[in-house]
């Protein structure tokens, strides 16, 4: 998946983190992951219907304030993109702020918290966006990345035993439950994890050199 921020901005926000192992993990949270959340939605509310909780008939948030929300949203995204990340910040407070059910401007405010190194806000909003939508990889990988961040590892490992399970394709989620392994003890689970992101991505450097760190 394209990275959401071109590459000057993607080397300015990797000089936030300090340590090489956040280094890698901010390879998977920012290389892996789109702010363009299309995919994470029903199909039956693309492209200008509301998630379902917005719809309710007791929700507080009105039509209008839905399509105004993904106005901002759009907007948001190509400033994200354009490594406008601060007035792309603005506009993603905009869209949530106008509908608090907006997945797709949950997710791209949370991508931008980890990279403002908020991780506190990030783990906030991506386990918002989980909510909205609970069997997607991308939330439960976010949140686990900021977890390992500030050091929650166990928290970090059961969301992408979930993610794991929401999507077994996705070499990022599997690379990433390796490293939680790992810093866990678990050699066993973090070799598995390691193996299954290189079958699925065979130069993925992070998960090979995983591999040889656990003796898989």
């Amino acid at each position: 998946m394209a990275s959401p921020f071109p590459e000057p901005g993607l080397v300015r926000l990797r000089r936030i983190w300090r340590q090489p192992f956040a280094l890698i993990l901010m390879g998977i949270a920012l290389c892996g992951c789109s702010f363009d959340l299309g995919s994470l939605m029903p199909e039956k509310d693309k492209p200008q219907e509301a998630p379902k909780a917005a719809a309710a008939p007791d929700s507080a948030v009105s039509a209008a304030n839905v399509t105004e929300a993904q106005t901002h949203t759009a907007r948001a995204q190509a400033l994200a993109k354009s490594g406008e990340t601060q007035a792309a910040l603005d506009e993603f407070n905009r869209a949530v702020a106008l509908d608090p059910y907006n997945a797709q401007a949950l997710y791209g405010r949370a991508l931008l918290y980890q990279g403002n190194n908020e991780h506190d806000f990030a783990i906030a909003d991506f386990g918002a966006a989980n909510g909205l939508n609970p069997q997607k990889a991308e939330p439960l990988l976010g949140r686990a990345v900021s977890y390992l961040a500030i050091g929650k590892v166990k928290e970090a490992a059961a969301d992408l035993d979930e993610a794991s399970e929401a999507d077994p394709h996705n070499a990022q989620v599997w690379t990433t439950r390796g490293q939680a392994y790992e810093r866990l003890g678990d050699k066993t689970k973090a070799a598995a994890s390691y193996n299954k992101a290189v079958a699925l991505r065979p130069r993925d450097d992070a998960a090979r050199s995983g591999l040889a760190r656990v003796g898989g």
